[in-house]
């Protein structure tokens, strides 16, 4: 699991990014960390799918379990 500061942190980075495109700014002023995506589930950063939102690891479990509509295996 990600420590809770490190979620909380990225957040924070993506709701300022939002403000800015919101706010017409064209180039906002450089900032010493950068947004990590982050599995939404588990929080993970490594091993992220951006189609999906969720780390190799949460895919694989609910891809096997059917819980993701369209996913399905490539061999049988």
């Amino acid at each position: 699991m990600a420590k809770k500061s490190k979620i909380a942190k990225s957040n924070k980075l993506i709701k300022k990014r939002s403000e800015l495109k919101l706010s017409g700014v064209t180039k906002p002023n450089r900032v010493s960390t950068r947004g990590v995506n982050r599995c939404q589930i588990t929080g993970r950063p490594k091993g992220y799918m951006r189609f999906f939102g969720l780390s190799r690891l949460t895919f694989r479990e609910l891809a096997v379990k059917g819980e993701l509509p369209g996913v399905v295996k490539a061999s049988k």
